[in-house]
């Protein structure tokens, strides 16, 4: 019976079964009942792990081998004529110029921060001496802030645009080809920002540009329409069009789109804390009895409950054999994230643990629209801050004492380089006047049900995690993608509330220009 060029075909394969083409080829026969010897050849376009039910086994998509066909798609063109500015170096406005190439049309990319080689001088700076770089730090810079914090791929975002041509211009560009068929692609801290480097320097081969030390203080606005921008320099740069592709932390952009006349709007977001465990903690629950098998990578996992108040509190960028890692951008001022290296190779597994801040929260509080979710961050950074004794020592305690609402003198060993100041996280969250330490309590004791021995005095909740995503949508039309406000202007990415990640970023920062190009 011949194969289906267009079907794939599942392959299950054990954890001490070979796994090369002659093995996997096998197995395809046997289920179609034919001789490996008549099937064509085969490729696998998705690898994932299945350790459901106790039992941890690969599954793949089987599928007959195509002719073989060149990474990234279409090619990029010779740009010229006037710009497209785009405000933002990180993957929206990355890819945003990436796609204008490929039409031939030319792009400034502007970053505030430095590119990626100069900016690991600032966070080996931030990370040992608590230097905060307000315009590069691990938000700000070439790549944006997914390329020193992770560099995951994962997206939920598949309706918004063709997140394979991502995925292969990423590996066009010199990330491992496994991201092609790993069902949780992932790219690390230390490899992706030779990717970015790469990017950039095509982009420089036909035309386009990327300043950097760039930092925008208004729109410059004629016949009212976008036209341009003003630099803290004083410089202008002028073109055909405008894309904010700014990040989620980029608060100064939102305040200088309102002097334009840009109308803003409030949108729902979630603050908490990060969680680390012992790695090996988090690879026995995961794996059971496979636990130490040595095809088996660090173990992720994915946690969401609804507490009694019907706030959703949820893990969020799950980092298996991670760090945590400083992400503040203003002075006096905690935030951390979570970033890992291509081998995951860290003894530590940390994760956002985080509560669901709605619309009716801010006006509880009487935080004023579209800037209450800002100010409900900074009102927490500032206090993490205050608890963490100084510098960047973050304040934490036990996840066995926060449960019982009691702070601790100790803390386990702990990923964060700047150091872990034992207190009680349960006050810090409740300095926002919200009920943040209750929510989590419930679903700490909850999520401890769906991972047995998730909840243990080996693991500590550090603080804060406040910028998941931007607490500010700039609206835009459904059709043309500009802001109804201003002719010109494209609001595009995490800063402007229509993405979550690299991959969606990208996939909008690509929609917006196919947008421009018409």
């Amino acid at each position: 019976m011949p194969l289906d060029p267009d079907r794939d075909y599942a392959v299950v394969l054990e954890l001490d079964e070979p796994d090369d083409p002659p093995a996997i080829a096998a197995k395809v026969a046997a289920d179609l009942r034919v001789s490996p010897k008549g099937l064509p050849p085969l490729e696998v376009r998705k690898r994932s792990i299945d350790a459901r039910r106790g039992r941890v086994r690969f599954q793949l998509a089987v599928g007959v081998a195509g002719p073989p066909t060149p990474l990234g798609g279409a090619p990029l063109r010779e740009t010229a004529g006037e710009p497209v500015v785009i405000i933002g170096a990180g993957p929206a406005g990355l890819f945003c110029a990436y796609e204008l190439a490929r039409a031939g049309i030319r792009s400034v990319l502007l970053e505030r921060g430095k590119d990626v080689q100069a900016r690991r001088r600032d966070l080996k700076g931030l990370t040992q001496h608590g230097r905060v770089d307000s315009d590069s730090n691990y938000c700000f810079g070439e790549g944006g802030a997914g390329t020193y914090s992770d560099g995951k791929l994962y997206t939920r975002a598949h309706k918004r645009g063709d997140t394979r041509d991502v995925i292969e211009i990423l590996a066009l560009h010199g990330a491992p080809e496994s991201i092609l068929v790993d069902a949780r692609p992932h790219i690390g801290s230390n490899k992706l920002p030779k990717v970015i480097t790469a990017m950039r320097e095509r982009l420089a081969a036909v035309g386009s540009e990327i300043k950097f030390g760039a930092r925008v203080t208004d729109v410059v606005v004629r016949d009212r329409r976008a036209i341009g921008v003003r630099l803290a320099d004083g410089g202008e740069v002028i073109g055909r069009a405008v894309v904010a592709a700014t990040g989620h932390s980029a608060r100064d952009v939102h305040e200088l789109l309102t002097r334009a006349g840009v109308r803003l709007e409030a949108k729902p977001f979630a603050m908490g804390v990060r969680i680390e465990h012992p790695q090996p903690l988090i690879d026995r629950i995961q794996y059971g009895r496979a636990f130490g098998h040595p095809k088996l990578p660090a173990a992720p996992y994915r946690l969401a409950f609804t507490p009694s108040d019907g706030r959703g509190a949820y893990s969020f960028c799950m980092c298996p054999g991670g760090w945590i890692v400083p992400a503040a951008t203003e002075a006096e001022a905690i935030v951390v994230n979570g970033m890992s290296l291509s081998r995951r190779d860290s003894p530590f597994a940390n994760s956002g643990l985080v509560v669901s801040i709605e619309l009716a929260d801010l006006d509880r509080l009487g935080l004023a629209r579209p800037f209450g979710g800002i100010e409900l961050q900074r009102r927490l950074e500032r206090a993490a801050f205050a608890a963490g004794g100084g510098g960047l020592r973050a304040p934490a305690t036990r996840a066995t004492d926060f449960v019982n609402g009691r702070a601790s003198t100790t803390v386990p060993e702990t990923s964060y380089e700047p150091g872990l100041h034992p207190t009680d996280i349960g006050a810090v969250l409740d300095s926002t006047g919200l009920p943040l330490a209750a929510r989590l309590r419930e679903a700490l004791v909850e999520f401890d049900k769906q991972m047995h021995g998730y909840l243990t005095e080996e693991a500590v909740l550090v603080g804060v995690e406040s910028r998941t995503s931007s607490p500010v949508r700039v609206p835009r039309d459904a059709t043309s993608l500009q802001s109804p406000d201003l002719a010109g202007l494209y609001p595009c990415g995490e800063g402007a509330g229509f993405a979550g990640g690299i991959v969606s970023a990208a996939l909008d920062g690509m929609r917006i220009a196919r947008a421009i190009i018409g």
